[in-house]
Formats: C-alpha cells, structure tokens, sequence
C-alpha cells in the first residue's frame, strides 16, 4: 500500500488563517471528486471557521473519561475504518489525553499516513521543537506541547499561511479570533507588534531551510552540479596565511551587501604537510564566526578542485580568493597557480581575486639547502665525505686495472648517497662535485690531469653530477618532509588535546599555561591583557618564573587580538615554536573569553532567576488571584444591593461564597509571601518539639468536609519532630491539598506516619493517576502549572513551598510511587532532641 500525503499548514501565531486554508483545500479537493472528510477541527469558537467547515463529511469524535471529566479526541479507529483518500486534522502538535492510542497527534497522523491516506494538517511555528527555547524569549511563554522539525520537514508539501502584524490585530480587534473578554489581554501581551514580527520572521526562516533542504534534495537526485543562483552564498578560501583576514572581511561585505551565507573553507592537503599556521587559522576561525559565517575543513590534494567542489556542493554564487603570494620567478617556474587555475575552471561561480599587502612577496619555494636536517647532522655528513672520498679514490686506484669507469662511477654515486642520507642535500652535492674531479683526476683518460680526452667520459661526468645532486636533493627533500610529518603529528596531539578540553570547558588558564610551559621547555609564561583606553598592560595569569609586565619584556611572545598576549620566558622558541606559541595565545584568550562568560552567566543567573520570579507572580496575581478577588467582590456587591430582596439561604450562600473566596485568596497570598522569603532567604523558623499525630488533625480540620475521606495511620508513641508548628501546618496542608485534587473518588488518600533512626517520616499517599519519574522535579517548579496547556502534570505552587519550607527546617521533601498507582510525598524530619530534666518546653523553644 502506498503511503499517504502529508500537507501541512504553517503559521507564525493563532488566528493567521491556517485552519481556514487547510479547509478551503478539503472543499477544493471535495470538488474535483475527492472523497475528503475531517478527522479533528479546532474551531475554538469562531464562527467563520465553523461555517468553512460547509457540507464536509465529519467524524464523530472519541470522548474519553479523565480525572473527573470528559474529554473529546480524534477517532483514529474510527477514520481507518472508514478509509477516507483525504482527512483534515488540525493541530498536529497536540497532547493526547491519557487514554488514547497515542501520548501526540502527530503519531495519530502518522498512522493515517501509514494507511494510504492523504492528511492535511495544522501547527504553528512555536510548537516546532528546534525553536521552542526562542519563542520563549520572545514571548516570554514556553510551549510545552511540541513537535519533532523531523516530522514537519519530512511532510510531502508545507505551505506557509502569512499574514502581517498589523492586520492580525485588526482581525483580533474584530472579535474573529479570541472571544471579546480575552481581546485587552491578548493585545497586550502575545499579540504585540514586535512579538508578531518577530514570530513571522522566524517561520520565514524556518521554512527558507526546508525549502533549501528540498532543493538541495533534488540536485542530488537528479545529480546536478552546476549552480542555482536560488540563494547567495560566498566561499572564502583560506591557506592558513597571514592574508585570511584581509579575504574574510572583504567577503563579509560581499554577502551583507546581497544578504548572502557566508562560507569559509580550508584545503588540507592529505600528508597534512600544507604548510598552513594553526594560529593564523584559529584567529581567522574565530573572525569569520564573529560576522555570521561557518568554517569548513576538507581534504584534497588538487586545491582549485577540491575547492571548486566544496563551492558547487554548497550551490555557492560567488568565490573568494587572495592574489597568490609566490613572486614572479616561482610563477615562471611552477606555471599557473591556484587562482588562474581556479578562475579558469569556476564556470558559473563569479570569482574575486583579491590583492593584499603580502602578494607576490613571497619566495621562489625551492627547499633550503640546510633546512631539512639539524646542523649536527650536516657537519656528520660534511665529516663523512671527507673520510669517505679519500679511502675510495685509494681503494679505486689499486683496482683501477680491473674496473671501468662505470663501476668507479657507480662507486661513486653510493658515496654520494649515503653522504646525502647522513648530512643532506648541502653535504651531498658538495660530495658529489668533489667526486667527479676526482673522477676526472683519477679515472678518466688522461690520467692525473684535469682533462678528459673522450666525450662519453664527459658526459658520464656530467650525468653523474646531475644524478648525485638529485639524488642528494630528493634525499634531503624526503628529510624534510619525515621532520615536518613528525613535527606535525606532535603539534596536532597537543593541539587536538588543548582545544578539546576548552570546548569541553575543562581547562582553565593557568592549567593551559603551565602545558605550554611544560611542552617547550620554558622559564616562565604570562598571559597579558592590554586596556584599550590607557594602553596598559595587566597580567591576567602567569605560570614558572616571574611575570612579564608587558609582551616585549618577555624573551618571546604572540599575540591573539589586540587585547591580548603571551610572553615566555627561557630559551628563544624556534620558527616551528612560535607557531606553536601562537596557537597556546589563541585559545588561551578562548578559554579567558569562555571563562568570563561562565563567571557572567553565574552573577546573571540570581537575577535570571528573579526575573523569573517576577514574571510568574504577575502571571499568578493574573490568573489566580483574580478568580476568588472576583468572587468574592461580586458576592460582597449582590449583597450590598438594596433593591433585591434576598432570602435568609440566599444570603448565607452568598456570605460563605464571598468567605471562602476571600480564604482561598489568603492563602494563595500567604503562599506568595512565604516562595518570596524562601528566594529571599529570609524566612524565620522556630522549631521545636512537635508531634505529628496533633499537627495533621488540625490541619484537615482546615479542609472541612472535604478532608473527611482521608484515611490516617500516626502512632500514638511516634517521636516528636523537630519543626516549626505553624510552618509545618502549611507543608501539611499544601501536600494534602494536592492529594485531595488527584486522587480519585473510590480510593481517598491517606496519611501514615514512621520512624526511621534520627528521622520522623510522614507520608501522604493519593491513588490517583500519578507522575512520572521524569517529572518528579518539574512538579517542584514554582508557578509551572500556569505554563501548562493540559493541567496534567503541573502543581502550581504549593509543592515548591512545601519542599522550600521542609528544607527551611532541616527536612526533606521527595516523591514516591504510590504500591497500585499514584504518588506519596515523603515529608522527613529530624526527631526532637529529647528534652532534659527539669527543663521547660517553652523555654527551649524559645532560645
């Protein structure tokens, strides 16, 4: 069976119109002979909606029983069984109520998709799970029922529902969304200007990827390779030189100008020998960041290929390039290099040849004659050739009769060889011009004269000189190239080791400075700062010897930025350690930047946190406070109306109404009061002795008749508590309210009493539907019930101020699975101290 179509409507907020499309396509399909029907419709009242749904088929919906209440969902068995082509289902990020097939719709609708039927579906862009944490800073609501992008990305066709800021007000103003109590509030809050726009923006950014990612999809479905101008994107190329900044910010005004990504790329080439400084590529990874842009790595021993690769597999537009340093004898010698060669082959990809300051600057490329072995090694070479060639010549001369020339050449040219291994390329063809005079002195005619008299001996002499010195120079090439392999295996160990600890957030900088110091051998290292206003330099961390008070005090030092640097102390680090050195400088001023944003999110966290605090006390006095003010206000006012004439019941009931409402809203207020001292810290507990089997009797007396159910089992010889009375009332009576709201009618809670060594335990038990295991600490959070869509999982406040006081008075308060399903709360507190002879309970309470 084939599988269906997904369709999905997209939108920035509530009220943009999704629904409303997603059924003008269901009539649309309906008439050309779809056989459509709507699976779920939120309609939330609006009557514009309701009426679309027109003469479409619709099915009956599931009604389930929950928690007291009955709830309606989608039949999912109900729509298989009657195997629609095309089903509407709205809100595909909606919550389940326990009880159904599925916890998410979005599963629901993935069987349908299963079964061969087409779905047409709704979401908006903060129910997207990739951007929930940012819709949360915009709106300053979290969304707690979500779906995978993974799910919404992989639909068949999703279609964006736009509409502006300014004229989704207008609709909202106009009643055709939220009903007319609900309009100031919406208006004032989720529905702002900047909300809107920035939630807008946010869906066109989203929907931009998944339309890239199509695109993308299909070019290598069809293997297209040439490039689609759809989207600017620039590719600067890096080779690790000092000119990489000059070319990235040069490309970062080419891709702000057109609004364009931004891309840069490092070739590799795979003996790793490219000759790039990490240091200049760290400093650069981190400028090319800091404008939006992202660093790529790839492998390829053909640059311009490899690079012209990397661009077209990106579907880039525009590629950067730096003018080639190598200076015009090296260019005659080598040919074209990597830009022609990369203009010549870029095709459809407009090419920037950049100039900077360290063009044609650069040298011929030759290898040094003495750069590929230590000096010791070319003096042992030089001291070979000098033992060697004589002893040679001597042994050749007693031979001579029995040799030609080609066996003393060939005699020759190991000499030559082994001289080369031994000292390298400058030892090696010195070796090989004093062989060949000997050569001529000794072994070609006329002998003992710096003549040769045939011409194939002059060009034997010749050649040999010309394979002696190659030789030599490959030998000494082959040198280089193993000290550059070695060198670099080490410096990229260190250095993997040294940025995965910082990415890690593992070291910390003086542990960073005492490894540079350890790995080259040094006196003393000092990390400086420099202030930009007074030009002063201040030392931040220093490891060994006595700091350097400024960079040139050092014996050696590298810079990262123009804030910071590293100055050593001990021997002169050579060339390949000053590279080195100034990759140590660009991560240590990483892991300073990434400490000091550690130390700022630490000192921000308390006012985050009070932040936090402030804005769920305005969402409670909003919401919580406001029903039983409300009550209260309109019992107080019937009342008060002279010109109704009221009957004794009718009074009564309106007096205990406005008492009740007006209890209920001091102890939500008390409760406030005392989660403020708790964050404040300056909350007062007195404890004292204290016996449970009083304490909880008075407290369901507080709940009248609804505490009758509750089953209690407390032990007359328990010991006494340490606690303050009054503060472990309210625990009490938070967590049993809690148990009275859950559990379910034929299984009451109940509250049991323990001792366990230094410990008193109280445990309050419902049997209602429970919490799961993840959740346990969510239900401590204060204020989390009022983000919750479902009600299901949130317990408002009163949890948190249990745990919060228990924990005042040196207790503990923790969760359990009730045995047969639901949840205990475990209140621990110390036993009293037993009190001394002839000492008065009062007193010791009172000290």
């Amino acid at each position: 069976m084939a599988r269906g179509t997904l369709r999905i409507y997209l939108g920035a907020a509530p009220g943009v119109g999704k629904t409303y499309a997603m059924l003008g396509e269901a009539h649309r399909r309906k008439s050309r002979g779809t056989d459509v029907v709507v699976g779920f419709v939120e309609t939330h009242g609006r009557a514009r909606t309701r009426a679309m749904i027109g003469d479409l088929e619709v099915i009956p919906r599931k009604s389930i029983a929950y928690r007291d209440s009955t709830f309606e969902e989608m039949d999912v068995d109900a729509i298989l069984e009657r195997k629609p082509e095309v089903v509407c289902v709205d809100e595909l990020a909606h919550t389940n109520v326990p009880g159904c097939k599925h916890e998410k719709r979005w599963r629901d609708v993935q069987d349908l998709l299963d079964a061969g039927i087409t779905v047409l579906s709704t979401v908006n862009v903060q129910h997207l799970e990739s951007v929930n944490d940012v819709v949360e800073k915009i709106t300053g609501i979290r969304q707690r029922e979500t779906v995978p992008d993974a799910i919404v990305r992989a639909a068949d066709q999703v279609e964006l529902v736009d509409i502006t800021p300014e004229a989704l007000r207008r609709r909202m103003a106009h009643g055709n969304i939220y009903a007319a109590e609900k309009i100031d509030a919406a208006l004032g809050n989720y529905f702002r200007v900047g909300n809107l726009t920035a939630l807008r923006e946010l869906a066109l950014l989203w929907l931009a990827d998944k339309v890239d990612d199509t695109l993308q999809q299909y070019r290598r479905d069809h293997d297209i390779e040439g490039t689609w101008e759809t989207r600017e994107r620039v590719v600067v190329a890096l080779t690790g030189g000092p000119e990489g900044e000059t070319l990235i910010r040069r490309a970062g005004r080419i891709a702000a100008r057109g609004g364009a990504d931004l891309l840069g790329v490092h070739i590799n080439r795979s003996d790793g020998l490219s000759g790039a400084s990490p240091a200049y590529l760290a400093e650069q990874r981190r400028v090319l960041e800091s404008l939006g842009g992202s660093y790529h790595e790839i492998v390829g021993d053909n640059v311009p290929q490899a690079l012209l690769t990397f661009a077209r597999g990106e579907n880039a537009t525009q590629l950067v390039l730096g003018a080639s340093r190598r200076s015009a004898l090296a260019t005659f010698f080598s040919g074209p290099g990597i830009g022609a060669t990369t203009v010549r082959l870029s095709g459809d990809i407009d090419v920037h040849m950049v100039s900077h300051e360290r063009a044609a600057r650069g040298r011929v490329g030759l290898p040094s004659l003495t750069g590929g072995l230590t000096r010791r090694r070319r003096v042992q070479g030089a001291v070979t050739a000098a033992v060697v060639l004589p002893l040679l010549t001597l042994l050749l001369t007693h031979v001579r009769d029995q040799l030609n020339l080609t066996s003393d050449l060939l005699a020759f040219l190991v000499a030559v060889v082994a001289v080369s291994v031994i000292g390298g390329a400058y030892p090696g063809i010195m070796t090989a011009i004093a062989a060949s005079l000997l050569l001529n002195y000794y072994f070609t005619p006329p002998i003992h004269r710096w003549t040769i008299s045939e011409r194939d001996n002059v060009i034997a002499i010749v050649a040999f000189i010309i394979v002696a010195a190659a030789v030599s120079w490959i030998v000494d090439i082959a040198a280089r190239r193993t000290s550059q392999a070695a060198r670099a295996t080490a410096e990229s160990q260190t250095l993997a080791t040294l940025a995965g600890s910082v990415l890690r957030g593992e070291t910390v900088i003086p542990a960073m400075l005492e490894r540079l110091r350890e790995t080259l051998s040094l006196d003393a290292v000092t990390l400086l700062e420099r202030d930009v206003g007074t030009e002063a330099w201040t030392v931040v961390a220093c490891m060994g010897g006595p700091p350097s008070a400024r960079p040139e005090d050092g014996d050696a030092s590298a810079t990262a930025g123009e804030r910071l640097a590293l100055a050593v102390r001990g021997r002169l680090p050579r060339v390949e350690d000053q590279r080195l050195l100034s990759v140590f400088a660009v991560h240590a001023a990483i892991a300073l930047e990434q400490q000091r944003l550690s130390d700022a999110a630490a000192a921000a966290k308390p006012l985050a946190e009070a932040d936090r605090m402030r804005t769920a006390l305005l969402a409670a006095v909003s919401h919580d406070l406001r029903s039983p003010l409300s009550s209260a206000t309109a019992a107080v006012d019937s009342l008060s109306n002279t010109e109704i004439p009221w009957t004794d019941e009718e009074r009564a009931e309106l007096v205990a109404t406005a008492s009740e409402s007006l209890q209920r809203l001091t102890r939500l207020v008390e409760n406030l009061l005392d989660m403020s001292r708790l964050q404040a810290g300056a909350l007062s507990v007195f404890p004292e002795p204290t016996r449970l089997d009083e304490v909880v009797p008075l407290v369901l007396d507080g709940f009248g008749a609804a505490a009758n159910p509750v089953e209690i089992d407390i032990p007359s010889t328990l010991p006494e508590a340490s606690a303050d009375p009054a503060l472990l009332e309210r625990v009490i009576a938070n967590v049993v309210a809690n148990a009275l709201r859950f559990s379910r009618p034929d299984s009451p809670p109940r509250i049991s009493a323990s001792a366990h060594g230094e410990w008193v335990e109280l445990r309050v038990s419902d049997y209602g539907p429970g919490v799961p295991h993840t959740d346990w600490e969510r239900i401590f959070t204060p204020f989390q019930r009022l983000g919750d869509t479902d009600n299901t999982t949130g317990v408002g406040l009163g949890l948190a101020l249990a745990r919060g006081l228990t924990e005042a008075m040196g207790g503990h308060l923790a969760p359990e699975e009730t045995p047969g399903g639901g949840l205990t709360m475990v209140i621990q507190l110390r036993t009293a101290e037993p009190a001394q002879p002839g000492t008065d309970i009062t007193e010791m309470s009172t000290t």
